[in-house]
């Protein structure tokens, strides 16, 4: 690679680092792949209380004894947060996450599953990683797309959507598959969910493709339009026309090239990130992305002053309780559930005792709801 991990010929333009924190090219806005090894989850569905406590809890984003806690509190993840002016992708491919948000919607889903969320104007959500299993660890692994609206589309009440694994339209190769969450490849097409996406239109080119590749697999990426932004992101080494490159590593391809991946020693996972520039000159902070700067001030100063005191649920990390099956419930009482049961057998809910009973109500008298974040411990079972 020349300067700056630039290449002036071959179809790879930049190689980059991919570790927690993927950037991205224009219509995407921000990528992140967390992949945890949490413990046995207590009657709380958190860590045990001695693994957390000496934490920075709320800003814990470092990984000891296998995970980190996020902005989580009790149960990892992240609570009450608010989106504005763009779509957040979310694929879990192992563990669960709970999900409830500012338009009374809730739900559960993990394992595969996808959540699509269109969110043109304020949308607020909590996203909890909940330790399901009491008598097992909990391996968790995740990952977040956000893509970008054009300014037409910052606008409306948000679309919020999941799909099934069983959903997801998958192809295979000679030591490979592929999971297709938007658009077409190999001869198979996703359809995005949300009618106000960006990648609902097939003319803007959106792909996003996870591979999983066993050792010495291979696959081929066929030439796109020259327009098109590729990128791919590997968990673990590989080569690509001819040169090695190391785990964690982001490459970005000529899209207008024929280009080959070959995996290395070991099973890997590969992105597959693909779409056309939106091309609008936007600003952004913190969790909104509009036209100007002074929309993006109005908009953060209506967050602070709406948020909190908007939020329907009693708490800002809420989680499902013990044994929740998949699962998602809109405000009209729609539910919906996949056909295929959830791959791991859970665990009986257990009932309160006395002494949980008794704890929970001294807890609550200290809590004014909507106030703060819940700051509640519980010894483990």
């Amino acid at each position: 690679m020349s300067l700056f991990g630039r290449s002036r010929s071959g179809p790879v333009i930049r190689e980059q680092k991919a570790e927690m924190n993927w950037d991205t090219e224009d219509p995407f806005i921000f990528a992140s792949h967390h992949s945890d090894d949490y413990p046995s989850g207590n009657r709380q569905q958190a860590p045990p209380l001695e693994e957390i406590k000496r934490r920075q809890l709320g800003n814990d984003f470092t990984k000891e004894l296998g995970y980190r806690m996020y902005r989580g509190k009790v149960a990892p993840g992240f609570p009450l947060h608010p989106h504005w002016g763009y779509e957040t992708v979310t694929i879990c491919t192992e563990g669960y996450i709970d999900h409830f948000d500012s338009l009374g919607n809730q739900g559960r889903f993990g394992y595969g599953d996808m959540q699509w969320i269109t969110a043109g104007g304020m949308y607020a959500h909590d996203e909890m990683y909940p330790l399901a299993f009491a008598d097992r660890k909990n391996p968790h692994s995740v990952t977040q797309i956000m893509i970008n609206l054009p300014l037409r589309m910052k606008k409306g009440p948000a679309e919020v959507s999941d799909v099934w694994a069983e959903d997801i339209p998958t192809a295979e190769g000679e030591g490979w598959k592929a999971w297709i969450y938007a658009g077409a490849m190999f001869g198979k097409t996703a359809e995005v969910p949300n009618k106000g996406s960006w990648a609902a239109d097939p003319s803007h080119h959106v792909r996003i493709v996870r591979f999983s590749a066993e050792p010495g697999a291979s696959f081929s990426l066929e030439p796109i339009g020259s327009g098109t932004g590729r990128s791919i992101y590997c968990e673990k080494p590989v080569t690509v026309a001819g040169k090695s490159y190391i785990r964690e590593t982001r490459l970005k391809l000529r899209p207008d090239t024929e280009c080959t991946v070959e995996n290395g020693s070991e099973k890997n996972e590969i992105w597959l990130l693909e779409g056309d520039p939106i091309g609008e000159k936007q600003r952004s902070w913190g969790p909104v992305v509009l036209g100007t700067d002074a929309e993006v001030r109005e908009a953060n100063n209506e967050i602070r002053r709406k948020m909190l005191s908007e939020w329907p649920w009693d708490y800002v990390n809420k989680t499902q309780p013990v044994a929740t099956d998949r699962f998602i419930r809109y405000a009209d009482g729609t539910e919906k559930r996949p056909k295929q049961k959830d791959p791991r057998e859970l665990p009986p809910a257990r009932p309160f005792t006395e002494e949980d009973i008794a704890r929970e109500r001294e807890i609550d008298a200290k809590q004014k709801k909507k106030e703060r974040f819940a700051d509640r411990w519980n010894e483990d079972d």
